[in-house]
């Protein structure tokens, strides 16, 4: 998985809070590769491969969280596992989900586990499209490549340690660390990724599908990066080789081809009925931030955070972390019904001392603020927790540095801490996603004229990437089903 903008904070917290280690297992040397037939180095059995997937694909699910739309996981889940099923590994626990990122983007995890984004899902336009991303990743889990890494790495499995003992949450970042966010960060070799475009379109020919696909694939993803002004690959991993390779190689395997592909399945209009509607880019309905202030308009919450720290919106935490790496500050729901219980439950936790909890107000909000000392594994901690109770919920609002930089973090964390209160700005209130639209033009036109007929929330380069058109100038037949961006408000 790329360091895109939410990665990139997970791996800082990975890099900042890693303070210790474990040896990994190792039962063998040296193994068959499935879909190769070539021996390569293997230090883990297939059923903890399936072990490392799983817990893997949890924490992908409560760190990026998944698409709340059970007909589309089930398409995408349908599609993956016609696949799966033809692969030299027809028996794995294959799943398939789409994650609720904006970047265009897929990975796959040991043992079955693929994921593709909504970004990545938005800027496809066929079923024929999404069964080679869908190929390529389960190609790097028939070919073992996460293995072969893991064990040409010896990669332990890594804690974050640090607050661990304090919240669920971070612990589970923690658990993350050691699994799932290390193998989303594992970088596959350029043979290994030369490997699975080989067999992605290996598995999505013998699906039935128009192979041809795979080029707008490799086009779409080139043009995306080019148009952000990073490098070509700004959504997949420095090692994957560069989209003219791949394009080149593509073509090369439909040159090779002895089959016709006239009757394979593309299936437009199908795919394209399951991304009508989808959050386009970040959806602010579920909290964004404006500058190093954090907005919830869904639960109607606003926080402040200290403006040089790296921020992160994640499913079921806000989190911030100090530039040194050195402090963290993060916001999640209690589960307990009362700032009363909420505290007594968390400052009662072994391995916590804790002064007190005052009680008091916060911007007219009932709240329970206490000091706390915590002793980790990896070391001593020292914070504070405020409870706050608000629209029927606890929040609980944690903030720690080791212990002995606490001094100099308390005026900061005090700051954050009473910055908790209700959110009144209707237009913060008011804000809205963007969302994809799909439309059957009438008539012949050209994208420009699209545009003007039916307006869209994006620039026109970003039209034509999302409809694969190579400029707003190029014309479509009538009857053609394009895309559009509408309905985003700004807070």
């Amino acid at each position: 998985m790329p360091a895109t903008h939410r990665s990139r904070l997970l791996t800082a917290l990975v890099r900042g809070l890693l303070l210790g280690a474990v040896p990994a297992t190792t039962l063998s040397s040296c193994a068959t590769n499935p879909a190769t037939g070539e021996q390569q180095l293997s230090l883990i059995s297939e059923s903890q491969e399936i072990q490392m997937g799983q817990q893997a694909a949890q924490e992908v699910q409560q760190t990026i969280g998944f698409v709340d739309d059970e007909q589309l996981q089930a398409y995408v889940q349908r599609v993956g596992e016609s696949l799966a099923r033809r692969t030299e590994r027809p028996n794995l626990p294959w799943t398939f989900r789409v994650v609720d990122d904006p970047t265009p983007n897929a990975f796959a995890l040991p043992g079955g586990y693929v994921f593709v984004t909504r970004g990545m899902m938005e800027y496809m336009r066929t079923e024929a499209e999404l069964a080679t991303v869908l190929g390529h990743e389960i190609g790097h889990v028939t070919a073992r490549h996460s293995v072969n890494q893991i064990s040409k790495q010896e990669i332990a499995q890594l804690g974050l340690g640090i607050g661990s003992i304090l919240s669920p949450s971070i612990a589970r970042l923690g658990q993350v660390a050691g699994v799932g966010l290390q193998l989303l960060f594992l970088k596959y070799s350029r043979d290994d990724e030369r490997q699975a475009d080989e067999l992605g379109f290996r598995y999505a020919l013998a699906g039935g599908y128009d192979v041809r696909q795979m080029l707008n694939v490799f086009t779409t993803l080139q043009r995306v990066g080019e148009a952000s002004g990073q490098s070509p690959l700004p959504s997949w991993l420095s090692t994957h080789p560069y989209p003219a390779e791949r394009l080149q190689a593509t073509q090369q395997r439909l040159a090779a081809l002895q089959q016709p592909l006239q009757n394979t399945t593309v299936n437009e209009a199908q795919y394209l009925g399951q991304v009508n509607g989808m959050v386009f880019g970040d959806d602010p309905r579920s909290g964004y931030f404006r500058g190093a202030v954090f907005y919830h308009p869904g639960l109607r919450f606003r926080v402040e955070f200290p403006s040089s720290w790296a921020a992160q919106n994640l499913p079921q935490a806000v989190v911030a972390m100090s530039p040194q790496q050195d402090a963290a500050v993060q916001l999640t729901l209690s589960p307990e019904q009362s700032v009363s219980s909420a505290a007594q439950t968390f400052l009662s936790q072994e391995g916590v001392t804790a002064g007190a909890p005052v009680t008091q107000q916060i911007n007219g909000l009932s709240a329970a603020v206490a000091p706390f000392q915590a002793t980790t594994d990896q070391g001593n901690l020292r914070g504070l927790v405020a409870f706050v109770s608000y629209d029927g919920r606890v929040y609980q609002l944690l903030a720690y540095s080791v212990m002995a930089q606490y001094n100099q973090y308390d005026a900061v964390f005090r700051q954050v801490l009473s910055s908790f209160a209700p959110l009144t700005d209707p237009r913060a209130l008011a804000v809205t996603p963007n969302r994809v639209e799909v439309v059957r033009v009438a008539q012949s036109m050209t994208l420009s004229q699209f545009a003007q007929q039916y307006p869209s929330t994006v620039d026109a380069n970003t039209l034509a990437i999302l409809n694969e058109l190579p400029s707003a100038t190029a014309s479509v037949p009538a009857g053609t089903l394009l895309k559009r961006v509408v309905g985003g408000s700004a807070g």
